[in-house]
């Protein structure tokens, strides 16, 4: 997910704010950029002479942030940068018109900032929100926008950081968080929305409710979209606290999750639904070598190696297979002789998954797979060339368990001839499915006896995935 903002869309908005160009400040760098999820923090009602403490409290809430699982684990998956926009004044406004709480006596304060970040926006006191309200907000989208596409087109998500030690945020496309104490953790609550697609753990009315990955109105057990989770780590099938509104429909996976309360952690539903958006928007292969190139009479042993962007503690799985048999696991560099090839066509295939426990995929619907190919011509008068292809591939298996059917579905970045096996747990092989790349294939698996068998998961006849299909 790369914003690439339209220049020709800056160029018809150009009436609204004139191109600048602000500093901007590498907080943390774990790769190139077009490798790594890009973090960009704008300043908001920072003065010029503020803007070292604005570099200060970006460090400071990247910081906090990559302290807490599971970007712990997966730090080396971001960059952080800083871009220094002034502002004229500092701080934000407070309008004293919060109809949540009583602002009788509370001065009205209006600052000049870059943003018009303001509390009390739709009426809420803590909705810390660049604007008072959304047609206001359109508005200064074109601003934050025009910043971005001038300095930092490439960012995956940006927040803005607000000069003020009055506790306020808000998410959306553009989540926003005051700098005082919990700003940190304001800022990732928000993030789970705005990048990871979480929904709060408590009510958040009528309007926001709705089927997420830890929200729900299914209460079956067997069916909800964790139960790979259920009775571990304390997650359940919890309703949501009513106060106002359909709450009482509506469920959630945990009680004490960030998502609710801002002093907690992320609960194990909410970070196994962060590291799969982690992969969804970056491939754990860094590099690989060598890359699709003219051999001459290469010498023996031919090395192939991996550039991986590891989680901390390294749970990157590697499988290695050539001409479809198993040559290798988990190393990130391997020899082949002269007497491991055929003459002809050979296929080295390295096959990358995360293991991680912090995703329970034994029952979960998908899994995200990485494979990078090469393509050895060999003769009796040594190598002629090599060539290499990287492959992205999500795999998605639901319902499971299930009586009737079963649906398949595998999305590839390549071409790539693609099939099931079912196997039993004996190893024999009881159907055979072909599928076709983005398409649900629904198989009837009916006539199976009850039991656990396994999906194994082939491209280019290339064991890439298996996981247990429960027939009930």
């Amino acid at each position: 997910m790369r914003y690439f903002l339209i220049f020709i869309l800056f160029l018809f908005n150009t009436y609204f704010i004139s191109a600048q160009i602000f500093d901007v400040e590498t907080i943390k760098f774990s790769g190139d950029n077009d490798k790594r999820i890009n973090l960009v923090i704008l300043s908001e009602g920072y003065q010029t002479a503020e803007l070292p403490l604005f570099i200060s409290d970006a460090t400071s809430f990247s910081n906090n942030m990559f302290s807490q699982s599971p970007f712990l684990e997966y730090a080396n998956y971001f960059n952080v940068y800083a871009i220094k926009v002034p502002s004229n004044e500092s701080g934000a406004d407070h309008p004293a018109t919060a109809t949540d709480t009583d602002e009788t006596g509370i001065t009205p304060v209006f600052v000049d900032t870059y943003f018009n970040a303001t509390f009390d926006s739709h009426g809420q006191h803590r909705l810390l929100y660049y604007e008072i309200d959304e047609n206001s907000a359109n508005n200064t989208e074109v601003i934050i926008n025009t910043v971005l596409a001038n300095n930092f087109p490439t960012y995956d998500q940006a927040l803005i950081l607000v000069n003020s030690s009055e506790y306020g945020g808000s998410g959306g496309k553009f989540p926003m968080t005051y700098s005082g104490a919990w700003g940190a953790n304001v800022a990732i609550h928000e993030l789970g929305h705005s990048l990871f697609n979480l929904k709060d753990e408590y009510y958040p009315g009528d309007d926001l409710a709705g089927e997420a990955i830890n929200m729900t109105q299914e209460t079956d057990q067997n069916l909800v979209k964790w139960k790979n989770w259920l009775n571990i780590n304390d997650i359940g099938i919890y309703q949501y606290t009513c106060l106002t509104g359909n709450c009482a429909d509506w469920y959630k996976p945990h009680q004490n999750c960030i998502m609710e309360f801002i002093d907690k952690p992320f609960c194990s539903v909410c970070k196994e639904g962060i590291i799969e958006k982690i992969h969804d928007l970056v491939s754990p292969i860094d590099s690989y070598t060598p890359v699709s190139n003219t051999v001459s009479n290469s010498n023996f042993p031919l090395d192939f190696n991996l550039n991986l962007i590891k989680p901390n503690p390294n749970t990157l799985e590697s499988s290695w297979t050539l001409n479809a048999t198993n040559f290798a696991t988990n190393v990130d560099a391997i020899s082949l002789l002269e007497t491991d090839l055929n003459v002809g066509s050979n296929n080295l295939t390295v096959v990358i998954t995360d293991n991680t426990t912090l995703l329970n995929v034994t029952n979960h619907e998908s899994i995200h797979v990485y494979t990078v190919t090469w393509t050895i011509n060999n003769s009796s008068l040594g190598v002629k060339d090599i060539e290499s292809d990287i492959n992205n591939l999500s795999i998605i298996m639901y319902p499971n368990p299930s009586n009737s059917t079963a649906n398949f579905k595998i999305e590839s970045e390549r071409d790539a001839l693609l099939k099931v096996d079912i196997t039993s747990l004996d190893g024999k092989k009881v159907k055979t499915v072909p599928i076709s790349n983005y398409v649900t294939q629904q198989v009837d698996i009916s006539n199976l006896s009850e039991g656990v068998y396994i999906a194994n998961f082939y491209a280019n006849n290339v064991l890439v995935a298996s996981k247990k299909l429960v027939k009930i």
